[in-house]
């Protein structure tokens, strides 16, 4: 995996960059203006991070696995330690699906009825493989959303959530949490 230098990053113009940033070569960054990334984040081949409107929120000590997306024109943030795995799709926008207006970009937005709400992937979440979380979702602190998972409605703390729809299965250790405090007095000195 070829990642970007500091140099390329900064050219590409987003709203900000922290430390020890790296980007794959390979990943599509558009509107990159509205694009805040944190420090320690990785971010890896053939991701497409597309901000809209309201941007994307990218906080610290960040993974996002091979072929994951970041669509929509809300506001999608991904806050410290969050995690997702490869294929996980993050929306902020969705077409009406019902019939009741056309739908996809290439029709003028007075004949369609496109759904924006922000997305929220709060500290210590983890999103595995394949799933896809839709507009208006926070998944709170501590979330594991098993692959394969369709999320359509928030995410209470620290539950373990698989299906699709995804529904909450189990209950999510808190160890991270004191891990976590372990981790940044390490790293302080």
């Amino acid at each position: 995996m070829a990642w970007l230098t500091a140099e390329q990053i900064t050219e590409m113009g987003f709203a900000s960059v922290g430390t020890n940033v790296l980007l794959s070569d390979k990943g599509s960054y558009y509107n990159c203006k509205n694009i805040r990334l944190g420090s320690n984040i990785r971010i890896d081949d053939f991701c497409v991070l597309s901000a809209g409107i309201e941007g994307i929120d990218i906080g610290n000590y960040i993974h996002i696995a091979v072929y994951s997306s970041l669509i929509g024109a809300g506001n999608i943030t991904l806050a410290d330690f969050s995690n997702i795995s490869s294929r996980v799709a993050l929306y902020s926008s969705n077409d009406d699906y019902s019939g009741a207006a056309m739908t996809n970009p290439t029709v003028p937005a007075e004949f369609t009825n496109v759904h924006h709400a922000n997305v929220t992937i709060s500290r210590h979440v983890i999103i595995g493989a394949g799933s896809i979380i839709l507009p208006g979702v926070t998944l709170e602190e501590g979330v594991a959303v098993g692959a394969l998972s369709l999320v359509k409605k928030d995410c209470q703390a620290f539950g373990i959530y698989m299906g699709s729809p995804a529904k909450r299965i189990g209950e999510r250790k808190r160890d991270l949490l004191a891990l976590e405090k372990q981790f940044l007095l390490s790293i302080a000195n």
